[in-house]
């Protein structure tokens, strides 16, 4: 029987990041999770920490935007969790970049060093998400609160009024 895959978020593993010797210098990418989020639907992806989600599989990528004229936008945000100071976890950092998809022609269009970048932004704790749209923020909003509802409490003001959007 196959084992069903987790979809979770990946909680505080226990051991240490900062020790010496052969792996110093390497990222600890246990607690950091990807969201792809297509329009106003989020959902968690862990086939995007290596490039291999749904929406990219058989896709060409190039660096040049011009490629992808009729492309459809999609935004990764990269998401670290942690516990505070009361051991409760929350989510700590998180960061969204974009990338344009046109699964016809199969072809697509990211800049890697900026998704590296953002990955690097949510691993250090940094809230980045202000290049998201406001459909974007109550979509990544949603799926953080109904996540784990505790999580979204434990997390910062920083990110809860980032993700803020507007009544209408």
């Amino acid at each position: 029987m196959k084992k069903k895959q987790r979809t979770g978020f990946n909680i505080i593993r226990g051991d240490s990041t900062t020790h010496g010797g052969y792996y110093t210098g390497t990222l600890n990418l246990s607690n950091l999770s990807s969201i792809l989020i297509d329009g106003d639907e989020a959902r968690i992806d862990p086939g995007l920490l290596h490039a291999k989600s749904r929406v990219e599989r058989r896709i060409r990528f190039t660096s040049n935007k011009d490629e992808v004229p009729n492309g459809k936008l999609y935004w990764v945000v990269w998401v670290a969790v942690d516990r505070n100071e009361q051991g409760r976890p929350y989510y700590a950092g998180a960061a969204a970049c974009p990338m344009i998809i046109d699964h016809e022609a199969r072809r697509g269009w990211k800049n890697l060093a900026h998704h590296v970048n953002r990955m690097d932004d949510a691993l250090k704790r940094r809230i980045r998400l202000d290049e998201l749209g406001s459909t974007e923020r109550k979509a990544l909003r949603d799926l953080l609160e109904s996540h784990d509802q505790k999580m979204w409490e434990n997390s910062s003001e920083e990110l809860k009024a980032a993700l803020q959007v507007p009544e209408k």
